[in-house]
């Protein structure tokens, strides 16, 4: 019998499932960073203000919160493999939410159909990430995890430009038009801007079933990470609340989602309040997801041959307080170009934090990255608060009597005060956090 050649299929069959799983991560990218033009488009077709705009973002990311322990549970009964397809099936009913959503212009529906996508995101992201990270030796998964990371934020930039161009062009015109015509044209121009999501949506639906379909065909090995990791655990934990480290990456993964997010999805709207047209606007997302691809591959090349995990996630917090300081120091173009900056700040710390904060996990991986996933609701909470300072900055500045113009610029930048705190906690989790193993010295 021959054996010489299984080392070669093994590791043939690992860089299948890596080429695989970039495919999951790609999906992931492309519909989550829609949302950068669904907000000004949302905001102009239903009459928002700035705060409620950024509900598009919340209710994506609130469902990371209701979802992630039950998907946990769903991959237990399943499998990692079928819960990805289930994921993708998911999501692909969530786009045909989209299409009676827009007959009703109802903004409501829409963010129905946008957390119906929200909750199959979060069982496809609690299958894939903890995927990867164990795919292979645990010191080199941030590096896998970049990997994944440049998949991912091509696609955002794809989908980012795609659904501008789609859903953007042409809209001050309309805007200026609304502002003159009768409340009957009105209707009428805010209903045919709600139909142009129909189509686009439709297409998102049928590549979706259609991956979920592919996905449950892949040769896909199913991972058993009770029988891999918990060998090489020294102290077998028997609850998930014993291991501190965890909760305080749950934390810092929270508000990590809240920055991306907001350095993704406000950079298309503050082009706009910056007085950018649409045309311009529209490019502004793939900005920062092109430095954080870039900053993905020094990321490949570097991790961890070169940089530990935790010095990555170190150099992400304090580069990101900088950049913060920058964007509210400046304005116009220049502060636009450093809120794109923050992609740099931003690459490292999502493969970072996995690694460390299911590292000595054993048995309790799957668990640990439901209540990872669950941190992702940070994009539901933080970027309302984002607006809501927008709005009471900008309500300030008018009653002292500031133009409206100026005013909307101004508080867009002012409200990037917020980004400060959240890069704190980052730096706090990388030099101290991820080392809290035990919430005490006795052996449990």
């Amino acid at each position: 019998m021959n054996t010489t050649s299984s080392p070669t299929k093994k590791s043939d069959s690992k860089k299948i499932s890596i080429a695989i799983i970039a495919g999951m991560f790609f999906i992931l990218g492309f519909v989550t960073w829609v949302n950068g033009a669904l907000i000004p488009f949302m905001k102009a077709i239903n009459e928002l203000s700035d705060q409620q705009s950024y509900l598009v973002a919340s209710a994506s990311y609130i469902s990371f919160v209701v979802m992630a322990l039950p998907a946990s549970y769903i991959l237990k009964r399943i499998g990692y493999c079928k819960g990805m397809s289930l994921g993708l099936l998911i999501m692909g009913l969530g786009a045909l939410v989209f299409i009676p959503a827009a007959g009703a212009r109802t903004y409501s529906y829409f963010l129905i159909g946008i957390f119906i996508q929200g909750a199959g995101m979060t069982l496809l992201q609690t299958a894939v990430n903890p995927y990867i990270t164990i795919l292979g030796p645990i010191e080199s998964a941030a590096k896998r995890i970049a990997i994944m990371g440049i998949s991912n934020k091509v696609a955002g930039a794809l989908g980012s430009l795609i659904f501008g161009a789609l859903l953007l062009s042409g809209i001050e015109a309309t805007e200026q038009r609304l502002s003159v015509v009768s409340d009957e044209e009105k209707n009428q121009l805010l209903d045919q801007m709600a139909d142009s999501v129909v189509l686009p949506y439709i297409i998102m639906a049928i590549c979706l079933f259609i991956g979920a379909f592919l996905i449950r065909k892949a040769p896909l090995p199913e991972l058993q990470v009770e029988s891999t990791q918990e060998e090489t655990t020294t102290v077998t934990k028997s609850s998930i609340f014993q291991y501190p480290h965890l909760f305080l990456g749950v934390i810092t993964l929270f508000v990590y989602i809240g920055i991306e997010v907001i350095a993704g999805d406000s950079i298309i709207a503050y082009g706009l309040a910056m007085g950018f047209p649409a045309s311009q606007a529209k490019y502004f997302a793939s900005f920062t997801l092109l430095t954080m691809v870039a900053c993905y591959g020094l990321g490949i090349f570097l991790v961890p041959k070169y940089v530990k995990q935790r010095d990555a996630l170190v150099g992400s917090g304090v580069l990101g307080i900088v950049l913060s300081i920058c964007i509210i120091s400046t304005q116009g173009l220049t502060s636009i170009l450093f809120v794109a900056a923050l992609g740099m700040a931003n690459a490292m710390v999502w493969p970072a934090i996995w690694p460390l904060a299911l590292s000595d996990l054993g048995k309790h991986t799957k668990t640990g990255a439901a209540l990872l996933v669950m941190g992702i609701s940070g994009g539901a909470i933080i970027p309302p608060l984002y607006g809501k300072i927008v709005d009471v900055n900008k309500a300030e500045l008018i009653n002292q009597g500031v133009s409206a113009s100026e005013a909307v610029g101004s508080a867009a930048t002012s409200g990037y005060i917020i980004l400060i705190p959240c890069y704190f906690i980052i730096l706090f989790f990388a030099i101290w956090g991820y080392k809290f193993k035990s919430w005490s010295r006795k052996k449990y």
